[in-house]
């Protein structure tokens, strides 16, 4: 296999005369967890859309395991192994825990989502939706609305959503979002045991958890790369310090 399993090169996307981003050269490493940061602004969530393919680019190109994607769209490149979570929780409210897994547990075999399927098929998908809501910690709310559910624990059952579809990379946007510290510690002991096995890009605006959480790190700013490496590295670069503090100060 490729070292690296996702890539961008020469990534750009217009809108009129502005450029949100400009030629961006990106890959991520097979099972590592990759972050991109900047300051607000940077371009960060319009270069996420694009490799998620919930946006097309004006220029350049992206491979997914060496498959040209660039013109795909995101429900195909998803059938590929290629699953984005959202910043806003995106679970059925009025369905039970164990109801949203079982849910998407059917959307990966192909399973209709006709609400007259017998009980009999139902059932034979749950063993595989318990086994995931399990790994998420969520065992003692299986029966439980999602609605009922704090913010957090949402979170925790979006990933288990995003699990059942049975992703090779998982793309994470910001999913520490609106979290209070409690819930940040448990969402990123959570993406990392999911993670093992898997390759995971998320967007990230707490510095915390990606020095945490992260073996690389892309840091973007008007729209092009402005460092790249671990946290260490970046960290101290001169250029990604500016832009944070000259970036704060300019948006206070």
């Amino acid at each position: 296999m490729a070292e690296h399993v996702l890539e961008a090169e020469g990534l750009t996307k217009q809108f009129g005369g502005f450029k949100a981003v400009s030629n961006v050269n990106l890959a991520v490493k097979r099972g590592s967890i990759h972050a991109l940061i900047g300051p607000n602004g940077a371009g960060k969530t319009t270069c996420f859309n694009l490799m998620t393919k919930f946006m097309e680019p004006s220029g350049g190109s992206i491979r997914f395991n060496g498959r040209d994607i660039t013109r795909l769209g995101a429900d195909a490149v998803a059938r590929l192994g290629l699953v984005r979570s959202f910043q806003i929780s995106a679970v059925f409210a009025n369905l039970t825990v164990l109801e949203n897994v079982r849910l998407a547990v059917q959307r990966r075999r192909g399973g209709s989502y006709d609400f007259w399927r017998s009980k009999t098929v139902l059932r034979d998908l749950e063993p595989r939706a318990l086994e995931l809501v399990e790994a998420v910690g969520l065992e003692d709310y299986a029966d439980a609305p999602a609605a009922d559910l704090s913010y957090g624990r949402k979170r925790a059952l979006e990933l288990a959503t995003t699990l059942a579809l049975e992703p090779e990379v998982m793309l994470l946007d910001e999913p520490m979002a609106g979290m209070g510290h409690e819930d940040i510690s448990r969402i990123t002991a959570l993406i990392r045991k999911v993670a093992q096995g898997r390759t995971v890009l998320m967007v990230e605006h707490n510095l915390g958890v990606v020095a945490d959480l992260c073996d690389r790190i892309t840091v973007l700013t008007r729209g092009e790369i402005l460092a790249e490496g671990d946290y260490d590295t970046v960290s101290k670069d001169a250029r990604v310090i500016e832009a944070y503090i000259g970036g704060a100060a300019g948006h206070a």
